[in-house]
């Protein structure tokens, strides 16, 4: 039951961080090439998680703001490049339109920020 609760909470923090992603990937890809769309998204949104998350689940064991801060990036940047090989993936070699390969990577690093702020980070 704490598990599905904490799942739950998750997925609003998920749902805001996404909401900022998406976003921001919608105005950043008219002006850049989507590698670097995703990339200066990606930062926007771990923010966004980081920020929503400490306020409604997670509660930091880190220490110190600025180490808890760099652990929340370095576990990300796993995130940032799972979300840039799948964008690779269905934009180039499947034809899948930017936007909808953005959604298809979000869905796989949603899973992924939540496991491992879970039993990494935070240690839940």
């Amino acid at each position: 039951m704490r598990e599905m609760k904490q799942f739950l909470l998750y997925v609003i923090v998920g749902g805001a961080a996404t909401i900022a992603e998406w976003l921001c990937f919608f105005v950043f890809d008219k002006m850049m090439h989507y590698f670097g769309a995703v990339s200066l998204a990606f930062a926007v949104s771990t923010f966004v998680n980081w920020g929503v998350g400490r306020l409604i689940l997670f509660k930091s064991k880190a220490g110190s703001f600025k180490k808890e801060l760099a652990q929340i990036y370095s576990v990300s940047i796993v995130g940032l490049l799972l979300n840039l090989l799948i964008m690779y993936l269905a934009v180039e070699r499947f034809g899948v339109a930017e936007m909808c390969s953005k959604m298809i990577g979000t869905g796989v690093v949603f899973i992924w920020n939540f496991l491992i702020r879970k039993l990494v980070i935070y240690k839940m």
